[in-house]
């Protein structure tokens, strides 16, 4: 039987390799956005994750692409032995987690359950919201930092690492935009432009505030969305009742058990 402080050593490895699963269309941490329910894992080394979305309809690409993000990060934990994803009250929940605890392939599963949508089309289209919404971060700190359009956008990336950004929304957005760059192979070598668009094209120092604008829009439409799914999903996880076992991650999210001063420990 798994010692509880070992227990809760791997379980908190977990939560960290979670954090790198997002949600596509907002770009955000799904543990940000509150959606895992429980993490457990067993004595036999299986790891079983719960999520729920705000919403009984979330779409179907969404959820596929989290389900299969969290077993892909959950596998590649060393230690792990085998991962159970659920996603728990959801229209099309059963296929989701038939589909990701198949062992068949993403494509596969994706294509049959979703009219033949391409899966590669799908990420495509998430991951240049992502890229625009973290390339325009970057932008703006240099920006912030007295940076001339034409230095801006004739900044290498070697350059670029070695700007001492200081705001925290910089901070957090530089290695996410970073690593996008290097994943597409829009940028890779010290003298690679470091602000090419999605597309791979030359960003001319007059066009750069009208690349800003497109930018700007982007943004605003993931951080609407964003709102949304929160607002949403405190309004949902409030139906939630604490069980026989005590209080679950859950139960915190919906406000359900009071804070350290009014009488809980920390354990």
């Amino acid at each position: 039987m798994l010692v509880a402080n070992l227990k809760k050593e791997l379980e908190l490895e977990v939560w960290e390799r979670l954090d790198g699963v997002t949600d596509p269309e907002l770009d955000e941490p799904i543990t940000d956005m509150g959606f895992v329910e429980a993490v457990e894992v067993t004595d036999a080394r299986k790891v079983r994750v719960a999520f729920r979305l705000p919403t009984y309809w979330c779409s179907p690409n969404f959820a596929f692409l989290m389900a299969f993000g969290i077993r892909r990060e959950v596998m590649a934990l060393p230690w792990v032995a085998e991962a159970e994803v659920l996603l728990n009250d959801h229209c099309f929940g059963d296929k989701v987690n038939e589909g990701v605890n198949s062992g068949r392939a993403f494509t596969e599963i994706f294509a049959e359950y979703c009219d033949g949508a391409r899966l590669d089309e799908v990420v495509e289209t998430f991951l240049a919201k992502a890229f625009d919404r973290r390339q325009e971060t970057v932008l703006l700190g240099l920006q912030a930092l007295g940076h001339e359009p034409a230095e801006i956008t004739a900044m290498t990336l070697g350059a670029l690492r070695r700007v001492a950004f200081s705001g925290e929304e910089e901070l957090r957005q530089l290695p996410r935009y970073l690593d996008l760059l290097l994943a597409q192979g829009l940028a890779s070598e010290p003298q690679d432009l470091a602000f090419p668009t999605w597309d791979g094209d030359e960003i001319a120092p007059h066009e750069l505030r009208a690349h800003l604008t497109k930018l700007r829009s982007t943004r605003i439409n993931m951080e609407f969305n964003g709102a949304l799914c929160r607002g949403l999903a405190k309004t949902r996880y409030k139906e939630v009742e604490i069980g026989p076992d005590g209080p679950q991650l859950i139960d915190f999210i919906a406000g359900r058990v009071p804070p350290r001063d009014e009488g809980v420990t920390a354990t």
